[in-house]
């Protein structure tokens, strides 16, 4: 069977270094202004292709070490490359986060961004993991995406995908129990909400601050997004419809998207929370 370039796209996650400019990108300055004064050590978890490593580097002349793990052989292929300037200061790895292997060297400095909610439901293993890997003293920066969910646990990204396959014929009142049949769990269902996730950091970490700000997405086509959500969910929600109807189904997102920017303004909008976090005494 001949694959279409999206579902090529979906199945690699190739392309994020544009997507991330419509969510992810806009948290690096932001997260970064928490990090100590003078890192030597800093590990990105979900490194992706080393956006935010290639920031830290760039920012603070004392990182001796910036280390990335990530799990897309694809997208630590495409980081090797962006960050082969840097020589010896930057080691990838490839992790599982949901069971990271011990490192070699305790950071005093650790950022994981929009990436926890693939972790449910077990976080608690990579807090633990946090704990005991970072540097007495060290730094830990999170961000987490908490989207409105409806009674069904559906909301952000989900909406989306409702509105896709409704327009595919799916009944759009039975599109929750469709992602049930499929394994599929909604993604605003992967996110905790606050006083949820503070229960679980606080069993091994301390929580020094918080922030939070609005995080908007607007697109300029239905095409440009309909590439954001193959390179940012991949095939998490096409494999729901039969191999056939992929290549309609990343449209048909797209299209969906377009309509709500249209109509908004914006295709979504949704509290990101940044939680710094440190060991405890």
């Amino acid at each position: 069977m001949t694959h279409s370039a999206v579902e090529i796209q979906a199945s690699t996650l190739a392309g994020y270094s544009d997507a991330s400019r419509l969510r992810q990108a806009n948290d690096q300055d932001w997260v970064l202004a928490q990090a100590p004064a003078a890192p030597r050590v800093h590990a990105d978890l979900g490194s992706g292709i080393g956006q935010l490593l290639q920031a830290c580097l760039e920012r603070f002349p004392s990182l001796e070490t910036a280390i990335g793990l990530e799990q897309s052989a694809f997208r630590l292929s495409e980081a090797a490359s962006r960050l082969q300037p840097y020589g010896d200061r930057v080691l990838l790895r490839h992790a599982d986060l949901m069971a990271p292997e011990p490192l070699e060297l305790s950071p005093d400095l650790i950022t994981m961004t929009s990436v926890l909610h693939w972790l449910y439901p077990v976080e608690f293993r990579l807090f633990d993991w946090v704990a005991r890997t970072m540097a007495p003293g060290g730094t830990f920066l999170l961000t987490t995406y908490h989207p409105e969910r409806d009674e069904y646990g559906l909301g952000g990204e989900d909406d989306i995908v409702r509105d896709a396959l409704a327009a595919l014929g799916r009944d759009r009142a039975l599109v929750p129990g469709f992602l049930a049949a499929g394994d599929v769990l909604p993604i605003a269902t992967r996110t905790r909400d606050t006083e949820g996730l503070r229960d679980l950091l606080e069993r091994g970490l301390r929580i020094v601050s918080t922030a939070e700000r609005d995080a908007v997405v607007r697109v300029g086509s239905a095409a440009e997004y309909e590439h954001f959500h193959a390179a940012t969910f991949g095939d998490y929600y096409s494999r729901l419809v039969e191999p056939p109807l992929r290549q309609a189904f990343f449209r048909a997102v797209g299209e969906a998207a377009w309509r709500r920017q249209q109509e908004r303004g914006h295709v979504s909008h949704m509290p990101v929370r940044l939680w710094k976090l440190t060991t405890r005494d």
